[in-house]
């Protein structure tokens, strides 16, 4: 099975970034640990800070990939685009954020990807995502 973690904004700062909330681990250093732990998936790994890139990298798995697990970060609530292209896709999306968005700010309860996603997974720090890669299998 070939699997992608896709990350958004400032997701590439995590072991820095509010450790508090996000830890100390870089995901590079986790992507290690996921890709050790599933090792009967194929797990690659995309990310960027441009709302465009995330957009054009579900475009182009979007049909061949088994499955995407997509941690939008902030886009999630502010990017209608990032929502209809994971609506427009085949490849069935598992939404993650490591913090409970739902215990944060007002605005943040909001998804633009939840209405298209197979299932969400929140709050559970970064072992979101291996909740995330069991449901594929």
């Amino acid at each position: 099975m070939k699997i992608i973690i896709i990350n958004g904004p400032n997701l590439n700062l995590l072991g820095k970034r509010e450790p508090t909330i996000y830890g100390n681990e870089t995901f590079e250093m986790y992507f290690d640990t996921l890709q050790q732990k599933f090792q009967h998936l194929k797990l690659h790994y995309f990310q960027s800070n441009i709302e465009g890139e995330i957009i054009d990298k579900l475009h182009e798995v979007g049909f061949d990939f088994d499955g995407i697990v997509l941690n939008a970060a902030a886009y999630t609530h502010t990017s209608v685009g990032i929502g209809d292209a994971v609506k427009a896709i085949q490849t069935p999306v598992v939404e993650v954020h490591i913090s409970n968005i739902h215990a944060r700010e007002e605005f943040r309860h909001q998804s633009f990807i939840a209405p298209n996603a197979k299932g969400i997974i929140v709050g559970f720090g970064l072992q979101g995502y291996e909740l995330a890669l069991k449901s594929f299998g």
